[in-house]
């Protein structure tokens, strides 16, 4: 005699689910945008990994720091990467932050969205949120591991350290950019409500703001002053200096114009210089030690933007209609 069993659907136990609601709703939505991201963070971690494993081979070949790094020590592949990363910040901002909201008011999702039972500002935020934490995750980690391969060796590497290429990649500054431009990206979203539009505008901005953000970059710290003698050797400390301003000074303390006695002849600029009674040169510069300060004070420049620009997207989504 046998027996049939059948299970009841009902006493069958569900699968425990990580994420729900909500939170899996969105990630769902943009689960390519989700996957290019964590992809673009993997694969540029183990490239900058790989090009670190290189130049370390090459150096331990020529005998450094003993005996002086081969010239070029690295190839175009390092320009390569830290143009890519310069430019990260304005890829996320044009095709993850400008088409978030917009994508949903061109297409009537949005709308759909207003008569479920999730109020509009909770999926507002749900949104938001997620689009910056991939942002700050995916920055963070790349920032951190060019930072692990660029500082032990960044005598060799050619960059000065106020570069973009070093300054805006290191540290705090590449996550705190791709923020306020990511927040930028779906604030001209909201507004502009159609996607293409959105990201040309948002395109258009990324250029202004980081134009103005290079122009801007060395006001973030003090510049200090030396003075050495005008025909006595630069000092060492100022090899990795970056150069704000220089002069000419004479021993009472005026200065004058780099090229204020650039004369023709050999025997008219040493005339001018007597009668000036130039003896020094005065170099203003910024050090390499107040490197992590300014960009500190960049990054806290950016995220109190990023905080303006989300705040304001959140009140225009809850007094405007979708």
């Amino acid at each position: 005699m046998s027996t049939t069993l059948t299970a009841d659907p009902a006493a069958r136990t569900a699968r425990p689910r990580l994420l729900r609601g909500l939170t899996w709703l969105v990630l769902r939505q943009h689960r390519t945008t989700l996957c290019c991201v964590l992809a673009l963070t993997v694969l540029g971690s183990l490239w900058i990994v790989y090009q670190r494993a290189q130049l370390i081979d090459v150096l331990d070949a020529a005998g450094w720091p003993g005996k002086p790094a081969p010239v070029p020590v690295v190839g175009e592949a390092y320009g390569s990467l830290t143009s890519l990363l310069t430019l990260l910040p304005g890829v996320l901002a044009v095709f993850l932050g400008a088409p978030l909201i917009a994508a949903d008011q061109e297409q009537g999702t949005a709308q759909l969205v207003t008569t479920q039972s999730v109020t509009r500002r909770r999926w507002v935020v749900a949104k938001l949120g997620w689009c910056l934490l991939i942002t700050l995750v995916a920055c963070s980690v790349l920032s951190a591991v060019f930072t692990w391969w660029w500082h032990p060796y960044r005598s060799v590497l050619g960059d000065n350290w106020m570069d973009t290429a070093v300054f805006d990649v290191t540290g705090p500054v590449l996550p705190a950019l791709a923020l306020f431009l990511t927040a930028a990206g779906f604030t001209i979203g909201i507004l502009v409500r159609r996607v293409l539009a959105s990201m040309v505008v948002t395109l258009g901005f990324t250029v202004v703001a980081q134009t103005a953000w290079d122009m801007f970059r060395d006001r973030l710290g003090s510049p200090r002053t030396i003075r050495y003698p005008l025909d006595g050797s630069m000092p060492a400390r100022l090899d990795d200096a970056y150069e704000v301003d220089r002069w000419v000074g004479s021993a009472d303390g005026q200065l004058y114009g780099w090229g204020s006695c650039a004369e023709a002849t050999e025997k008219a600029t040493n005339a001018c210089i007597e009668e000036k009674g130039i003896v020094d040169n005065v170099f203003q510069y910024l050090d390499y030690d107040q490197m992590s300060a300014m960009q500190w004070t960049g990054a806290g420049i950016l995220l109190a933007g990023t905080a303006a620009l989300t705040a304001f997207a959140l009140w225009w989504t809850s007094r405007r209609p979708l």
